[in-house]
């Protein structure tokens, strides 16, 4: 029987949709909620993912802007443009597209952005929050996995979940709230990564497979266990083809698994509104 195709995209959608009535009652009462994005730089990769965050959030109903900054700027100018964010009553949510240019500092600039407008969940106070188990806004691709294994109706629960990768934007968070004591969650995880020896060892025992190691197709069908659900977070173009970490083989052995493109992708936008609705003051 070939696996089943958690649709990324299809579920994007429902949480639009579903975002779209409690952004119009925000509107209604004078608050519409406000994405803005600080780019800095050229990267052209950077350029396309923020014009698909800010396509999604206009047709979301939120408003959206951009402050575009040169690539020489200066640390001090990009904490500029973060502080006059900050201050500003009409932006709930803000994000800073990474990578930055060399010579800035990441770290400082998540930690400048107001945590009640860090959308994206990586403002340290936020990233507590979340390691306590009272996140008010968690990671974006994190959030969106969580959510997708819910509206799959794949079992989480009682099951043993096998990240690969331990990166602070997706492996450590997922590991966090898929073990929380929750609904769609209570899972037992491993996390392993590039120390880990005998990996194949550790993902064959996986009821649920994540591969966020930043790998193309490094998650073959012989490291899978029949029938398990595999969850690819890889985003790699190779010869023009985008392509996740796992490799298209494991299809054939998987009970479940995520697309690339239109898995993981699609929900990290959808959460990202989510998180910015929430920021206004929705009750989503």
């Amino acid at each position: 029987m070939p696996a089943r195709i958690l649709d990324g995209k299809a579920a994007a959608a429902q949480i639009r949709a579903e975002l779209a009535e409690e952004i119009e009652r925000l509107a209604a009462a004078g608050r519409r909620p406000g994405l803005a994005a600080v780019l800095v730089g050229d990267d052209e990769a950077s350029h396309i993912y923020v014009g698909a965050k800010q396509r999604a959030a206009a047709n979301a109903g939120i408003d959206s802007r951009r402050v575009s900054l040169p690539a020489d700027s200066s640390q001090a100018q990009v904490l500029d443009a973060v502080a006059e964010l900050n201050a500003d009553p009409a932006v709930h949510g803000i994000i800073v597209q990474l990578p930055l240019p060399d010579g800035l500092d990441p770290v400082a600039v998540q930690e400048a952005i107001d945590p009640a407008k860090d959308v994206d969940g990586l403002h340290p106070w936020n990233e507590g929050r979340l390691l306590r188990g009272d996140p008010a806004f968690a990671p974006c691709t994190p959030a969106g996995i969580v959510e997708l294994l819910r509206r799959e109706r794949v079992p989480v629960e009682g099951s043993h979940v096998v990240i690969v990768g331990r990166g602070l934007l997706v492996g450590r968070p997922l590991a966090v709230l898929l073990s929380a004591k929750a609904a769609g969650a209570n899972a037992t995880v491993t996390i392993c990564h590039t120390g880990t020896r005998g990996l194949s060892g550790f993902t064959r025992q996986a009821d649920v497979l994540v591969a966020a190691a930043g790998r193309p197709a490094m998650i073959g069908p012989d490291m899978v266990r029949p029938g398990a659900t595999v969850v690819d977070v890889g985003n790699h173009r190779v010869d023009g083809v985008l392509v996740g970490d796992v490799a298209p083989e494991v299809a054939e052995v998987a009970g479940a698994y995520t697309p690339v493109p239109g898995g993981v992708g699609p929900m990290t936008v959808a959460m990202l509104l989510a998180n910015t609705v929430r920021a206004a003051g929705g009750t989503t």
